[in-house]
């Protein structure tokens, strides 16, 4: 199937530029023209799209051209509407060595426009070289127009619109200094979406905002320039019953991985660990990222949850990424030093109370467990391993082919790993 879309890309030449806000309040915005709008974010991301989910109204999935093949994106951002995509970085930034994955390559595997968001709080005609720079650097990538953020006055404004005038790029509207449209965040990003009880409010905020101070018909009004090719071969689901963590604490699970496994037939159920609900009865229990970490006391106490996945064990598979993987070890170590006893199911010790980042995508070949073969994936996190043992459940490559310390463990029938598995590799 091919298709051609109504959108845009939302990106800027570097990460803090105010993308975020910006995709928020005209997903809002939109909305309550009564305009059909959904929405994708550019990469490895679990916490934006929720934010995206509660502007618009609509489901929102990743697009991760590093890890997805075109096919695969085309066919999760085919639908009906403007489709808006938020970008991840800089524009060009990507993988080392050549910057693969970039928000750049969704751009023109899409055919996409791209609207520039450029931070201009600290600037006025330097706002013009910048600008010609990103336009000019791939013809390959239609640079649409520019959004001004951060801007300081009427007369600060007029500068910058005087000296991009020349270029002839379309300033779509240029949004005031705010600081109440500014996200609390935490070590993995953005507090999430559910964590924020003035959610709605800063959203109604950021849309008021934007349809003040945006052009909203120029932006709908942008199209893609080519056809896509939306063909995608979904991931088998390892089970036929599978029962995944969801709340506050297992938050990190892909849509897309979830809507493959249901559309071959399996049976995903959620429970809650946080709620000390029981896992349901399946043939595979599934532990997702997420931040354990603050509900480490809590999780550590509530005894159905526990019981349940102990009992659990002795039959059926249990897989944990990340949060999940940390607390199937024998006990997690939080920010103030305190140790809590975790399931206890591997060999593994973890800490928050010494943080050391570990950030990157990985190409992974399963060496056990319920997923076999190769697989794109990614691994984000601050938690320091204290032991670790038992045999390993991935061998590990970066981005660039290095070789890297095989990943997880694996004992009966629990295993897991600090990787976030987003897509198969298939044979070329």
């Amino acid at each position: 199937m091919s298709l051609l879309q109504n959108g845009f890309i939302i990106a800027a030449p570097s990460s803090g530029c105010g993308k975020t806000t910006i995709t928020l309040g005209l997903l809002r915005a939109f909305r309550q023209r009564g305009l059909p709008v959904r929405s994708a974010k550019s990469g490895p991301d679990y916490i934006d799209p929720r934010f995206h989910e509660a502007a618009s109204g609509a489901p929102c999935v990743n697009l991760d051209a590093w890890a997805m093949s075109p096919g695969r994106i085309a066919a999760l951002a085919a639908g009906d509407g403007l489709l808006i995509v938020e970008g991840a970085m800089g524009l060009f930034d990507g993988a080392p060595p050549d910057g693969a994955g970039a928000t750049a390559d969704l751009a023109r595997q899409l055919g996409l426009p791209v609207v520039l968001v450029v931070d201009a709080a600290r600037m006025a005609q330097s706002v013009a070289p910048l600008v010609t720079g990103f336009a000019s650097h791939d013809n390959a990538v239609q640079i649409a127009g520019v959004i001004l953020n951060r801007v300081g006055s009427p007369r600060h404004e007029r500068l910058l619109r005087a000296a991009l005038a020349p270029l002839g790029l379309p300033v779509f509207g240029a949004v005031p200094r705010a600081t109440k449209l500014a996200h609390p965040s935490r070590h993995l990003g953005l507090v999430q979406a559910q964590e924020r009880p003035d959610l709605e409010a800063f959203l109604d905020g950021a849309a008021t905002t934007m349809a003040a101070a945006l052009d909203l018909d120029a932006l709908t009004a942008l199209r893609g320039s080519q056809q896509a090719t939306a063909e995608s071969k979904i991931i088998p689901p390892p089970a036929q019953r599978i029962a995944i963590a969801q709340d506050a604490a297992f938050a990190f699970a892909y849509p897309h991985i979830l809507s493959d496994w249901q559309s071959a037939g399996a049976e995903v159920t959620p429970f809650s660990p946080l709620a000390d609900e029981a896992a349901p009865e399946a043939d595979l229990i599934v532990l997702p990222g997420g931040y354990p970490e603050l509900y480490a006391g809590r999780l550590a106490s509530n005894s159905a949850f526990i019981k349940s996945i102990k009992s659990a064990a002795e039959s059926t598979d249990i897989y944990g990424e990340c949060g999940g993987y940390m607390v199937m070890g024998d006990g997690l170590t939080d920010a103030d030093g305190t140790r809590h006893p975790m399931l206890g199911l591997l060999r593994l010790e973890t800490s928050f109370a010494t943080r050391k980042l570990h950030l990157g995508y990985r190409n992974l070949r399963a060496v056990g467990g319920p997923f076999p073969g190769a697989w794109a994936a990614h691994e984000f996190h601050y938690a320091t391993t204290l032991s670790a043992k038992g045999p390993p459940l991935f061998e590990a490559q970066d981005a660039e082919g290095t070789r890297l310390p095989d990943m997880g463990l694996r004992e009966g029938r629990a295993c897991g790993s600090f990787a976030h598995l987003i897509d198969q590799r298939l044979p070329d």
